[in-house]
């Protein structure tokens, strides 16, 4: 049976009050007649990190890039159900899918830079969105890079190449783009799979220091990343949304066989 908990808008976690940054209810999705996603609901807290793992084909990837519509591009698709970003339906008639993208930014799981500049990389977006220039976008590229823990590796070749880059530092790279236009919201859609361990390291550390500043959400396969970099999880199988709590509880006391079964690693 799929989760229907967590729904509260205000959750006690430690010694903080979380907020709901996302609410995503009774969502449906079909890729013409594939229905991918079935009656998930789902409550993202602000200033915290979401893990969402299951075996392959279970529709994680398919739900995070819900939250920005990016599956609108997909031929096809089809949607059912609301998703609300601070309170307002992103399915609403007068939502703007291109400031909605600017405010939830997406990583992808395999490092993607542009074949220009790191500088480049990295100002392109407020350069399209026309939130910076001149000694302004200097600081914002500086900041962001910062922000991506890389600017100590690069600043003294910021006008390099960015495929020369190590993959990890790729990587990196693409966070610090997506910070650039000041998002809410980080999406990463297992952003580590492509990644040695040394870099797989380093990306799991700048997720926990990114919660300070943003909402993360990360598709992960890797168990143990989820159960190190997040703070609540989530279990998804066959597009169902099975359980999702706070991380430490779900790994050491599952409420449902099926995720026990999976994190014991019985199938998956």
């Amino acid at each position: 049976m799929p989760c229907d908990c967590w729904s509260e808008r205000a959750l006690s976690f430690g010694d903080k009050t979380l907020m709901a940054k996302v609410e995503i209810k009774k969502l449906n999705l079909w890729f013409k007649d594939n229905h991918v996603l079935r009656d998930v609901n789902l409550s993202v807290k602000e200033n915290a990190v979401t893990a969402i793992m299951g075996p392959s084909g279970c529709g994680k990837s398919t739900l995070i890039r819900s939250i920005n519509r990016m599956n609108d591009l997909i031929n096809g698709s089809r949607t059912e159900g609301e998703i609300y970003f601070d309170g307002k339906n992103i399915y609403d008639e007068d939502t703007s899918v291109y400031v909605l993208r600017r405010k939830v930014g997406l990583v992808f799981q395999k490092p993607n830079p542009f074949p220009k500049s790191i500088f480049e990389n990295v100002a392109f977006g407020p350069k399209i969105h026309g939130t910076a220039s001149g000694k302004e976008l200097g600081e914002v590229v500086e900041k962001s890079l910062k922000g991506a823990a890389l600017w100590d590796e690069v600043k003294d070749r910021i006008d390099d190449n960015a495929l020369c880059l190590s993959g990890g530092q790729q990587q990196r790279l693409c966070i610090a783009r997506a910070l650039a236009v000041e998002p809410e919201v980080i999406l990463m859609d297992e952003p580590c799979s492509a990644l040695d361990p040394a870099a797989t390291a380093r990306i799991e550390t700048l997720i926990r220091e990114l919660k300070e500043k943003y909402t993360v959400v990360i598709v992960t396969h890797n168990l143990q990343q989820a159960a190190r970099v997040s703070d609540f999880t989530a279990f998804m199988y066959v597009g169902q949304l099975i359980e999702y709590g706070v991380t430490n509880s779900l790994f050491e006391d599952p409420k449902s066989e099926l995720t026990e079964r999976y994190i014991t690693g019985q199938f998956g």
